[in-house]
């Protein structure tokens, strides 16, 4: 890797999932993974296309029950291109002698080029040269341009492209044992000279897509159906040293599309006005330097490099095409089936990134969670419950997506997943809304859909909360938190568990929140609320009462994961490593035993300590004084040092949130933890998961380590506030922010000084708050504030 560039030396199937992975390219309305063009999906490669937001829902035969569910639908394959000589087998990486290859990924440019030199045998050879783009300014266009050049060789090459209605979802092992053949009516067809086209639709979502394809070359191009296909073929008159072209250029639509009345038609017109390659290339250029400018980063060495990969990689998931979707926040982007595309609380690590650099997009994601209020609410009623109980998993429609049963491949056996109790997700959703406003200064929202969103999810934590005369406390119970190893308590007849303390102590930050979000609304606001809600004054003294009295469990002088933790059995950790090397999924290692991890004091990953990072130290010791405890210093310390020896970090954000939680304490360790999360995806350390889709949560979260964790930077109450933690492995650093309409704030950090220049435009002079001063910048002025430790 370079400062600019990720390049792959050599062919390897071991490899090639993981590269396809890391090879996509998107543009936030759809993305294609990196897979070569002439190889279709196998056990080796997986080609795969989906737009943004296209699920699709199948029943399936599962352990003799049915099973539901929705996934985000891998669409038809538009890459397909492969060659041969003439009466000969087609040429790819699995079928000829490589000789030569490379594949480049251009992060500043978003094109990925590839270099492959086969062996033709009798000292022949052919070097095959591919440039791609999904084009960042037209989200609805991409192209392929393929150049061929042989060596000792003169006469024809055959050439196919075609694009391929015939795939399913099949890229996650786990997974094929449900019905993966989400596409229906597969037609195809021929418009204009040189270009074909594709249409179907979703088998129940009922969504329209269609694709055309126009074929460019200097050799007369021929087209026609096969069944599921639109093919097209032209031969090639290859001499040595003079390289031949072909370029194909593709478009999308499907019918969840604006401003169209026919998906068809609008891709077949749309790939029609394209005027060439080099045109397409230049725009496409053009939308990426200005992305990069709007999300500057200044890291040095090999951080820096990786941190841009995972910049790239949220900004395909997730642009300002984005911000006219109604999508969410797929935890494994757009770059695999993992997780069938679902939404989950990996918002909570990616909206802070963005709020500081595409607020239009934050909002168009909360507005995802709004338009699926009232189905949250009709949750809460079907569970007996008021208010709105946000789903942990969601798709098209906010219904609960997750599984009632989850496959242990290390068993082979299917096991019952309770994830659905992690109703700690509406705190999630409702911590976005206020990072949102508070960065973004978007009153209106504030004051409109999220004061309502804030509304119901307090209303359904003041439900939940049952009082215990016993303790004088709120307690909440049934459920489970972050550490999903922890479903129930050993030998319980049903799932769930009580007071899980990172549930009860962001509800009651919740509650708190809302309270004073409808103290400041306007009066007139305040009151159409109120009819629309039916709130009432003796209902938000519940609220303060609840936020004041939820039950918060210790044990041996630290903060318990749950009412209970602490009489659970200590695990072996130093056995369990000697005899299974990696124990990250503890959980799959325990069932295939025969046992399970409830039984003892073990995490998948940080639960209590999400607090520490969601909250800085003095918001978390003022909850915890509100909820009546003493929250300090040495008691935090205890709880870090607790946990941090007791988790075996399933989850990539587990490194993460260790790696912030660490720093913020000023420790050494922190740095390895970081690390870890830098490397989760392109060292692949949870063992082959990122070849079924990258971490979406953990790339934007190791963005926002150097842009808020580190500088300990907070948007609050109209300031920007830092508190930088001096850490020596990245001692200098600098990022750009949009905050409160000023566009391309820069701060730099340097040992002992914080720079921060604000470019010239018209709103008002920014505050800056240092624990130890407060400075106010003017627009066109730079502040040189020197630190102290």
């Amino acid at each position: 890797m370079t400062g600019w560039t990720w390049e792959y030396e050599g062919y390897d199937p071991a490899e090639a999932r993981l590269r396809e992975s890391l090879c996509t390219l998107g543009n936030g309305y759809f993305a294609t993974r990196g897979a070569l063009p002439e190889c279709s999906a196998d056990e080796v490669h997986y080609p795969g296309t989906y737009v943004a937001g296209c699920y699709n829902r199948l029943t399936s035969e599962v352990s003799g029950r049915r099973v539901e569910n929705e996934d985000l639908v891998n669409l038809p394959n538009w890459l397909p291109l492969r060659f041969r000589l003439p009466d000969g087998p087609w040429i790819g990486p699995d079928t000829a002698v490589v000789l030569d290859h490379r594949e480049i990924l251009h992060l500043a440019s978003g094109l990925l080029e590839r270099f492959t030199r086969f062996d033709l045998g009798g000292g022949r050879a052919l070097t095959v040269r591919q440039e791609r783009l999904v084009h960042m300014a037209d989200p609805h266009l991409a192209a392929l341009r393929t150049e061929f050049t042989t060596e000792r060789y003169s006469g024809p090459l055959e050439v196919e492209a075609a694009l391929d209605g015939t795939v399913t979802n099949a890229g996650v092992a786990r997974y094929r044992d449900l019905d993966g053949r989400h596409l229906t009516h597969v037609h195809g067809g021929s418009a204009t000279p040189g270009t074909v086209w594709l249409r179907c639709r979703t088998r129940t979502s009922d969504i329209r897509i269609a694709l055309a394809s126009r074929l460019l070359t200097d050799a007369p191009v021929s087209s026609r159906r096969e069944s599921g296909r639109a093919v097209q073929h032209t031969r090639l008159h290859l001499t040595p040293g003079r390289t031949a072209t072909v370029d194909k250029l593709v478009a999308l639509h499907t019918s969840r599309d604006p401003a169209i009345s026919d998906p068809l038609h609008a891709a077949v017109d749309r790939v029609g006005r394209v005027p060439g390659l080099e045109e397409l290339t230049g725009s496409h250029r053009t939308a990426w330097g200005q992305l990069w400018r709007r999300a500057e980063l200044d890291v040095p060495g090999e951080a820096g490099t990786i941190l841009r990969l995972h910049l790239f990689h949220v900004l395909q998931t997730l642009s300002p095409h984005t911000a006219d979707l109604d999508v969410g926040v797929p935890a494994r982007g757009l770059h695999g089936e993992a997780y069938r595309g679902h939404v989950f609380w990996d918002e909570l690590f990616v909206l802070p990134y963005l709020n500081l650099h595409f607020p239009e997009v934050s909002r168009a994601l909360l507005h995802y969670r709004y338009r699926r209020l009232e189905r949250a609410r009709t949750a809460a009623r079907d569970a007996g419950r008021r208010g709105a109980m946000y789903p942990w998993q969601s798709g098209s429609d906010g219904r609960e997506e997750a599984q009632k049963v989850h496959l242990n491949p290390r068993s082979g056996r299917w096991v019952p997943d309770h994830s659905h109790l992690q109703h700690h997700v509406g705190s999630a959703i409702a911590y976005n809304v206020w990072q949102y406003c508070e960065a973004s200064g978007d009153t209106e929202f504030l004051h409109t859909e999220g004061a309502e969103m804030l509304l119901q999810i307090s209303r359904f934590w003041a439900d939940a909360a049952e009082y215990d005369p016993h303790l004088g406390r709120h307690r909440i119970r049934g459920v489970v938190g972050p550490d999903e190893y922890h479903d129930a308590y050993p030998g319980a007849d049903r799932p769930g568990l009580d007071d899980n303390a990172y549930t009860n102590v962001t509800a009651a930050w919740v509650l708190a929140h809302t309270l004073d979000v409808l103290r400041a609304l306007p009066e007139p606001r305040r009151r159409e609320l109120d009819e629309r809600t039916g709130l009432d004054g003796g209902e938000l003294e519940h609220w303060e009462e609840v936020s004041r009295t939820l039950h918060v469990p210790f044990h041996e002088g630290v903060i318990s994961q749950f009412e209970g933790y602490g009489e659970l059995a200590e695990l072996d950790w130093p056995a369990y490593r000697r005899r299974y090397g990696d124990i990250r999924r503890l959980d799959r290692i325990l069932e295939a035993e025969g046992d399970t991890v409830n039984r003892y004091q073990a995490s998948k990953q940080a639960d209590v300590l999400m607090l520490g990072y969601l909250f800085s130290p003095a918001e978390l010791q003022g909850l915890f004084g509100r909820l009546g405890h003493a929250l300090d210093e040495r008691t935090w310390r205890r709880t870090v040092d607790h946990y941090l020896h007791r988790t075996s970090h399933g989850s990539t954000l587990s490194g993460l949130v260790h790696g912030w939680v660490l720093a913020r304490d000023r420790r050494a360790e922190a740095w390895s933890f970081c690390q870890e999360a830098l490397q989760g995806d392109i060292a692949d350390i949870q063992g082959g998961t990122t070849g079924e889709g990258i971490h979406l949560g953990a790339m934007a979260g190791t963005l926002d380590l150097v842009q808020r964790g580190l500088p300990g930077l907070e948007t609050r109450n109209g300031a920007l506030r830092l508190n930088p933690v001096p850490l020596p492995e990245l001692s200098s650093y600098g990022f750009t922010i949009r905050y409160h309409g000023h566009w391309g704030v820069r701060l730099r950090l340097e040992r002992g000084r914080l720079e921060i220049a604000v470019p010239p435009s018209g709103p008002a002079p920014i505050d800056v708050r240092l624990p130890d001063r407060t400075a106010r910048l003017q627009p066109g002025e730079t502040g040189h504030l020197p630190l102290t430790d």
